[in-house]
């Protein structure tokens, strides 16, 4: 609703001090005796007479009729049209032009200053009203009041009621959120069931795919134990038929080797009666000779007589001469014990070629795709366990074959890692982990190895050929007994032929040095100590041994000198003051490199650090081929 405000026509709203702002709903009564006071008070504190006195242009001539008008300003309301309709009727009432004359009292109009100029009052601020009019005043603000009343009274309705709707909320609201936990418990409680009925359903489901797999796995078991089964017995026939076999081509290599020894045993009786019979007549014409001589000495000239004496030690010296070539006659320099190893190894060697040869002789079967698979294998090996075990493991079976002879397999693994050794890539310590394993499964592949790494490389042994015009017919024949080869008619040259020495007698270092736990190395570390004595006690001081002895070192000395300490050193110091010193004294360019090398690897001490590619790569292989 609107309210009414009362405002002076003067020119500021403030006098002496004195803020008129009448409050908008003050009674008639009230703004009477508002007045009254405020008379008085201005009568009382007035401090300048005579600027009441001052008048405008007009002179002293005092304006009358001026009036104080009452008027209701705007207000936005958020209330109801009936709160609208009392404002509606307050304005009707101040439009009526009810006004509160004040005859008597003098407004200044100057705005020279803040403060009134002048200001009389009159004992009577209003004009004197008619009975009708003040009854009608009064009906008038008694109707206000009651409709003021009737205002609050609705307010007050409305407050309670939405105080009691404000309550009504919050219980609904109180309600809700307590329906919201309930059904959140709920959820929870149905989601904690559905999820344990889930895990359960799943439990179930994984145990009976488990169960499944387990019979599936048992099926493939049974089957693979019978397709073992039946495997082990197509092993068994097949052993027992190359057992025949071998036994077979036994008896007819022996029923040969017993005719060729028949055979060599009469020509040997022969050659023997013949060498008798000459004997025989040579002594016989010799006991001519002096019978002959004693009889003509006597008629025998001065000068016959000397050249008779003359011929004699001509005859002595040819004899002794004849001796001399027999005695040099042995061109073979090694120790004993390692010409009868080398015999043995190689007479075995002979035995399983005769006898791979009449097994193919005696079939038509195809061994090429066999051999083939064999060499891969070799081929492939690299320096990690991995590898190493997969191609051990690999070659064990195809040498287990029952399909091919072993025989053929053996021979044909001999030939394949002796002719790998060579390749510029290949790895002689994986090598020879994997040989060491293999024939710790397949002993007898041992020797047979051996023997074809003797064949091809005689410092293996050790073994040196010593040069002799009448023994080898020529350079070339020398040079094929110690194992350089010939291609198209032409000798390879020296470099070529050491640089492959050398390759052969790593890979035998690296076998001797080789030490698996729990696996049986056949040609152990004690072979390659027994090697470096023969070596240095049989063999002489040149290019060849010179390369042989440096490869050697540089290969098994770690592992040598782990195990024999001491000794080993004292090897060492032989070579220095022996060997080393006889390569010196021949002098040759081509010795010079060979002989740093060895003596750097004296002096150095490089027998205190393992040679690279001796500890396998990766961690892959069993515990077994671990390098202690």
């Amino acid at each position: 609703m609107g309210a009414v405000k009362l405002e002076l026509h003067c020119g500021s709203q403030r006098v002496d001090g004195i803020v008129v702002d009448p409050e908008p709903d003050w009674s008639f009564d009230a703004l009477v005796s508002e007045l009254n006071a405020l008379e008085t008070k201005l009568a009382t504190t007035s401090t300048k007479p005579s600027s009441l006195n001052k008048t405008t242009s007009r002179g002293n001539e005092i304006e009358r009729g001026r009036t104080f008008k009452l008027h209701a300003h705007e207000y936005e309301m958020e209330d109801t049209e009936s709160e609208d309709d009392d404002v509606n009727d307050d304005r009707a009432l101040v439009v009526a032009g009810k006004r509160i004359t004040c005859d008597e009292l003098y407004l200044s109009d100057s705005d020279d200053s803040d403060v009134m100029s002048a200001f009389e009052v009159q004992p009577y601020l209003m004009d004197e009203v008619e009975e009708v009019e003040g009854a009608l005043f009064e009906l008038t603000h008694e109707h206000q009041l009651r409709v003021k009343d009737e205002i609050r009274s609705k307010i007050s309705v409305l407050e309670s009621a939405l105080v009691n709707e404000s309550q009504n909320a919050t219980s609904s609201l109180l309600r809700v959120e307590k329906y919201k936990t309930t059904r959140q418990e709920l959820d929870k409680k149905f989601d904690t069931q559905y999820q344990r009925r889930i895990a359960e359903e799943l439990d179930n489901h994984l145990t009976a795919v488990q169960q499944d797999r387990e019979r599936r796995s048992q099926i493939e078991e049974r089957k693979i134990r019978n397709d073992a089964a039946n495997e082990e017995a197509k092993r068994k026939i097949a052993l027992q038929e190359e057992k025949k076999q071998q036994e077979k081509a036994k008896a007819e290599a022996e029923a040969k080797l017993r005719a060729e020894e028949a055979k060599q045993a009469a020509l040997e009786a022969e050659r023997k009666a013949v060498m008798e019979t000459k004997r025989k007549a040579a002594m016989e014409a010799e006991k001519r000779a002096e019978k002959e001589t004693i009889g003509n000495s006597e008629r025998v000239t001065s000068g016959a007589t000397q050249q008779e004496a003359a011929g004699r030690p001509t005859d002595s010296a040819s004899s002794l001469s004849n001796v001399e070539t027999k005695k040099s006659g042995n061109v073979c320099q090694a120790a004993a014990s390692a010409l009868n190893l080398e015999h043995g190894r190689l007479q075995k060697l002979t035995e399983l070629y005769e006898r791979n040869q009449l097994i193919r002789s005696s079939s038509n079967k195809d061994y090429t795709r066999h051999e083939n698979h064999i060499f891969r294998n070799i081929k492939t090996i690299r320096g990690s366990r991995d590898s190493v075990r997969s191609k051990a493991s690999d070659l064990i079976k195809l040498l287990n074959d029952p399909q091919y002879p072993q025989s053929i397999s053996v021979e044909t693994f001999a030939k394949k890692v002796v002719s790998n050794a060579k390749a510029p890539g290949s790895a002689p310590f994986a090598s020879a982990y994997v040989i060491v394993l293999v024939t710790s499964q397949v002993p007898h592949a041992m020797d047979i190895l051996l023997a074809e790494l003797h064949r091809v490389c005689p410092y293996t042994v050790p073994k040196h050929m010593v040069y002799k015009k009448s023994t080898f017919q020529s350079k070339e024949a020398y040079f094929k007994s110690i194992g350089y080869w010939e291609e198209n008619g032409k000798m390879e040259s020296t470099e070529d032929y050491l640089q492959r020495l050398e390759s052969y007698v790593k890979m035998y270092a690296a076998l001797v040095q080789t030490e698996i736990p729990k696996v049986q190395n056949l040609h152990g570390l004690q072979h390659g100590w027994a090697w470096l004595a023969r070596f240095l006690n049989s063999l002489p001081a040149n290019q060849y041994t010179a390369v042989s002895l440096d490869a050697f070192l540089r290969m098994a000395g770690f592992a040598l000198f782990r195990r024999y300490k001491s000794q080993f050193l004292k090897m060492l110091n032989t070579i220095s003051e022996n060997f080393l010193v006889d390569l010196k004294s021949r002098n040759a360019p081509e010795l010079r490199k060979t002989i740093a090398e060895i003596q750097t690897y004296i002096e150095d001490k490089m027998f205190l650090q393992e040679p690279e590619g001796r500890s396998l790569q990766t961690n892959l292989l069993s515990k077994e081929c671990v390098v202690r």
